[in-house]
């Protein structure tokens, strides 16, 4: 599998999300539509950013009961969109009904991945605040082999963790992996990250990158710089 860099375009509009996209005159982002952009535009977002060439990770992570998460991954797999997520912490069960509703009448179906733990959870809050008494280690490694059972593509997870998933799920499962930061830049909210090359080298498939690009005063510059530290 081919290594990319994923454009997380947290915008609030439309209008601020063509702003940005129009900046890319040579190049065609994989870009990442969250629940900011996903809930204020509605399906026609992803249409429209489908339309102008961009392969789309639609980032909503959905967890419910199995059924109702069945019914709304069917919805989305007509999007045409290239990865969707769920929360891994929705059991195996659910992770199934989501693959079976995702994938459609002719069998194709977009990359599935599970998010294990959101890259702003520590070990101290897994335990105090969701009496998660497992290191975060072995978390997030059981939730990616629950995935895996569950036949999913791979799962969301730090870089720092890339490394684990895949000796214990195998080379081939795909990690997606936010928390990526320039070695000068600032580190935000999220507590496990790491660079770009950092991340190629512990075993990242695809970094998803967003105030580094999206709030720059050179996001193409910005871009080039993580497909060149990552991909290249």
């Amino acid at each position: 599998m081919g290594k990319d860099v994923i454009i997380a375009c947290d915008f609030a509009s439309a209008q601020d999300t063509f702003n940005f996209l129009d900046k890319f005159t040579e190049e065609k982002p994989f870009v990442k539509i969250g629940m900011e952009l996903y809930y204020a535009e509605g399906p026609s977002i992803v249409k429209e950013i489908k339309k102008r060439g961009h392969k789309i990770f639609l980032d909503l992570k959905l967890h419910d009961i199995p059924n109702t998460v069945k019914k709304s991954m069917a919805v989305l797999s007509k999007l045409d969109v290239d990865m969707t997520n769920l929360h891994a912490a929705g059991t195996i069960d659910m992770m199934k009904a989501a693959l079976e509703g995702l994938t459609r009448e002719d069998g194709t179906r977009p990359i599935l991945i599970a998010v294990t733990q959101l890259t702003s959870t520590s070990e101290e809050r897994m335990k105090n605040e969701l009496l998660i008494n497992a290191s975060i280690n072995d978390t997030i490694v059981k939730y990616a082999q629950n995935a895996k059972e569950a036949g999913l593509d791979g799962v969301v997870c730090s870089p720092l963790e890339a490394g684990m998933v895949k000796d214990a799920c195998s080379k081939d499962f795909v990690t997606v992996t936010p928390g990526v930061r320039f070695a000068d830049g600032e580190v935000g909210d999220q507590v496990r990250v790491t660079t770009p090359a950092k991340a190629k080298e512990i075993g990242s498939d695809y970094i998803v990158v967003g105030r580094p690009i999206t709030q720059t005063d050179d996001p193409v510059a910005a871009y080039r710089r993580c497909v060149e530290e990552f991909v290249d």
